[in-house]
């Protein structure tokens, strides 16, 4: 079998695509990878492509600290994401750069220096069956991804192979889209207004903006759990339960709001404000237990607009790699072959 054998699995460490979507009404949540462009950008480095039926083959996603695995086949891999140190056969390699394993090539990926979740993709995808139109693990429903559950020491885990790209002549690298440290300053999160956003004061809205919260321990990939300022519902926060989008803030009985992400659940009971807009969900993947946060108030328009511009900062990003595979660059229209 072409793939790797997990030696040490760290802490969680799941196989991840962009999501299982169109089963929410069902109870299944979307789960994917929380830092969608780091994931991008991985895929696009090893040379894998994107279509109509898979739009992004499945990665690793790392949590706090990499795996350790040995190769079963020669294969192309690439980092992303969290700052996580690597050696193959104990020589330091960099992220967000495309390598080559040897068969009985030893990779090890070390604690996160700064960030959260690393990316891990192999060229070609790994091969695992797909569930509901994903390969994503759902861990509390016990589905998708490697038997629906996180790796495990002697896992052994196919890949589909060689990608559907040649050698590129250059070597191929890109740059990450954010800095994962914010140097101990608090880390700045645009919200929106949410769909209850009236029932809390202008006072207690007030409060939230000039708060400075922190990432629990508590946190993982259903949500982020803050430390801070309570959020007082008038009323109280219970609501009739109504769906929850990615990046809703919600709001307990006891004030204190938790973020829903990938692995929320799908409908809930407690009131929503806010929701962290699409353009800042890859930080707040990021974030760590013990990381500062602050909010800023904007407007569904600017949230709009944010959420273009990193389309556009992603684009930019998978074709300068395209570029290095082709080695020609692409400008006013034209290719100039370099």
């Amino acid at each position: 079998m072409n793939g790797i054998e997990i030696v040490t699995p760290g802490p969680l460490t799941t196989v991840q695509d962009l999501g299982r979507f169109g089963y929410q009404r069902a109870g299944f949540c979307p789960s994917g990878v929380m830092d969608v462009p780091a994931a991008l950008i991985a895929n696009a480095l090893v040379g894998n492509k994107s279509d109509a039926d898979e739009p992004m083959p499945a990665v690793l996603e790392m949590t706090m600290q990499g795996i350790v695995c040995v190769f079963h086949g020669d294969a192309a891999f690439a980092l992303t994401g969290a700052d996580m140190p690597a050696t193959l056969n104990d020589k330091d390699i960099p992220s967000y750069a495309l390598h080559y394993a040897r068969s009985g090539d030893t990779l090890s990926i070390g604690f996160a220096r700064a960030g959260c979740r690393g990316y891990l993709a192999f060229a070609g995808g790994i091969d695992v069956p797909p569930v509901m139109g994903s390969r994503s693990t759902n861990i509390k429903c016990a589905l998708g991804g490697f038997e629906g559950r996180k790796l495990k020491r002697g896992d052994m885990l196919a890949l589909y192979g060689v990608g559907g790209r040649l050698k590129p002549r250059k070597p191929v690298y890109a740059e990450p889209q954010h800095a994962y440290t914010s140097n101990g300053a608090p880390l700045l999160i645009r919200v929106a207004d949410g769909p209850q956003i009236e029932r809390f004061s202008k006072e207690t809205i007030r409060k939230f903006q000039n708060a400075q919260y922190t990432v629990s321990v508590q946190s993982d990939r259903m949500g982020v759990r803050l430390d801070g300022e309570p959020l007082p519902a008038i009323g109280g926060a219970d609501i009739v339960s109504d769906g929850i989008p990615c990046g809703a803030v919600q709001v307990s009985n006891a004030g204190q709001p938790m973020i829903l992400l990938a692995d929320r659940q799908t409908v809930g009971g407690y009131a929503k404000p806010f929701v962290v807009i699409e353009a800042d969900l890859p930080l707040l993947a990021q974030a760590r237990p013990g990381d500062k946060l602050r909010f800023a108030r904007v407007s569904i328009r600017n949230a709009q607009f944010a959420a273009l511009e990193t389309i556009a900062d992603t684009g930019l990003t998978l074709r300068r790699i395209d570029e290095q595979y082709t080695g020609s660059l692409r400008f006013a229209g034209f290719n100039i072959k370099t």
